[in-house]
């Protein structure tokens, strides 16, 4: 049924309209609908792409604008046109509901005489065309018109007029015509967008062996590398994942079985997956490595699927942080195929330690078993991997390993972060040794201010005379910045066997003393050739012993050591 444009009135004529445009120009452009119709702009909807600017100018006037009656109209549309080109868009359209004719044409073009703009016109016949293409509006903006005449012939349910509860009805309804196609299995429907999708159901649990239903591919090839091993774990070893060959892959898919579902597919996109989870599937399960039958370690998980076919059995089995996958060839002297693969994303550094620890057992190699309370429903022999593949492991061990230890001290615990700076990898290094009572050389601390009291002694004038002499000062609170949280470490002692006033501090810092005006005068003080200071925990046992104390190596490879 086509819009009454006749009837329908200005309100409704412009939300067709703004709909029609937006449904036309938005995939390109930007669309804006001003507020406001007539305003002093003369725009009613503005498309812009990139520069170039659309203008559209709606004027409900069904039976047109002659020059015998209506007199007015002209002139609005030509006062309309007038402020639109204040802005220069590079086309105007002025849209309206009905058909023009050709002296109205040509008065409407007239417009653009001696302007650089392109005039155009969307009437009755253009809307209708859009429309067309675009249904969908059509029927959102007719459903009262159809109501109205459905109403006659007591259809108002066929229209869905009662909302989702009429579509669930309908849905139910044609659930149950499908149910009647087959004594044994039937389909459930849903739609996805504009694709239909239908799930074969069994009516009982022997369906499939009372009414099978064969699927044969025929011409299958060639396949990915990829496409090619999901098949073999898919079908040979029952591993639960998806499948999907596309079109191309299989010249041929034939499906027999009840004649409401036997056909002939070609070039068909070809998709399968589990259909349901196996009988121990969510259950408690353990990870055990052996030596012989004495177990030396053993981590818990869920048994996510046991699945079986034609060429062995698969086991996948999930841990805190990992994921383990088995593909045990049914010839026992065969060897099997382990995949572990884990992710530290959301682990503390504490859970995050345990998975690469599991990592670390994987990759030593020998016996292991997937244990359930019925027994072990998996296990092998897994070969050691190269030792060239621990390196980046002991470093990412390490850095764990300092920020358990860091949080624990702090008491400030948070999952491990995706990734750190250099600066905020070597403070946090810094800090895990100040948390284990070892004095540490700061890279970024090569000078601290002391502030004066003011009184005039000759050990403060042997400080500011440039004098090195050994410094060992108690300092308030310390604190590192890891990931954008503070880490409060807690008070330290500052030291360096030899420390200096710097030069610039000297000069300003005496005359200050001489004249008794030294009271809170800052100087900087540095260790003497460059170095950096070094802290020390004041809980420490070593912390009294000031310059006697021994800086331990931070100890983090590629790094230079501080001095």
């Amino acid at each position: 049924m086509a819009v009454e444009w006749e009837r329908i009135g200005q309100p409704a004529f412009d939300r067709i309209v703004e709909a029609v445009v937006h449904r036309v120009y938005d995939a390109a452009a930007r669309v804006e609908a001003v507020n406001g119709r007539g305003g002093d702009d003369g725009i009613d909807i503005k498309v812009s792409h990139g520069s170039r600017i659309r203008v559209f100018q709606l004027k409900y006037y069904p039976d047109g604008f002659p020059t015998t009656s209506h007199k007015g109209r002209r002139g609005s549309i030509k006062a309309s046109f007038t402020r639109a080109m204040r802005g220069a868009p590079q086309e105007w359209v002025l849209v309206v509901p009905c058909v023009l004719t050709p002296a109205e044409r040509t008065f409407v073009r007239s417009l653009a005489d001696g302007l650089a703009v392109e005039v155009e016109v969307w009437d009755r016949a253009t809307l209708d065309d859009l429309l067309a293409v675009h249904a969908d509006l059509e029927a959102s903006f007719t459903r009262s018109q159809l109501f109205e005449a459905a109403k006659v012939y007591g259809q108002e349910r066929a229209l869905l007029m009662g909302g989702v509860d009429d579509v669930s009805a309908r849905v139910r309804a044609l659930g149950g015509q499908a149910d009647g196609l087959d004594d044994h299995w039937t389909i459930d429907s849903a739609r996805q967008g504009d694709t239909v999708v239908h799930t074969l159901r069994g009516k009982h649990p022997r369906a499939h062996e009372v009414s099978p239903v064969v699927f044969t591919l025929t011409g299958i090839g060639p396949l990915a590398p990829e496409q090619s091993e999901a098949v073999r774990r898919s079908l040979g070893y029952g591993l639960d994942e998806k499948v999907v060959l596309p079109r191309g892959a299989v010249e041929k898919v034939t499906v027999t079985g009840p004649h409401f579902l036997a056909r002939e597919l070609e070039s068909a996109e070809v998709r399968w997956g589990p259909a349901e989870a196996g009988p121990l599937a969510g259950v408690d399960a353990d990870l055990v490595f052996l030596d012989g039958d004495q177990v030396t370690a053993s981590y818990p998980g869920t048994l996510k699927h046991l699945g079986l076919g034609s060429v062995g059995r698969s086991v996948r089995m999930e841990l805190a942080g990992g994921r383990l996958q088995l593909l045990m060839p049914a010839p026992p002297e065969q060897a099997a195929s382990l995949t572990f693969s884990f992710s530290l994303e959301g682990l503390e550094p504490a859970a995050a330690l345990r998975v690469l620890r599991l990592h670390r057992r994987v990759a030593a190699g020998g016996a292991f078993e997937v244990r359930t309370d019925v027994g072990a429903v998996g296990g092998g022999e897994i070969p050691p991997s190269p030792e060239a593949a621990y390196g980046d492991f002991a470093q990412l061990q390490l850095f764990l390993e300092d920020l358990e230890v860091v949080q624990r001290h702090s008491e400030q615990y948070f999952p491990v972060p995706d990734e750190l700076s250099r600066e905020e990898r070597i403070a946090l290094r810094v800090a895990r040794l100040l948390a284990d009572g070892h004095c540490v050389i700061c890279p970024f601390l090569p000078e601290v201010r002391l502030t004066l009291n003011g009184r005039d002694t000759p050990a403060a004038r042997a400080l500011l005379s440039g004098e090195v002499q050994p410094l060992h000062l108690p300092c308030g609170a310390f604190a590192v910045l890891i990931a954008g949280r503070r880490l409060e470490l807690g008070p330290v002692f500052v030291s360096h066997p030899e420390a200096a006033v710097a030069a610039d501090s000297r000069g300003p810092a005496l005359a200050a003393l001489t004249a008794e005006r030294g009271d809170g005068v800052e100087v900087g003080v540095r260790p003497v050739g460059g170095g950096r200071f070094r802290l020390i925990l004041q809980r420490s046992t070593t912390a009294t012993a000031g310059s006697g104390m021994t800086p331990v190596p931070l100890g983090l490879p590629g790094y230079r050591e501080p001095r």
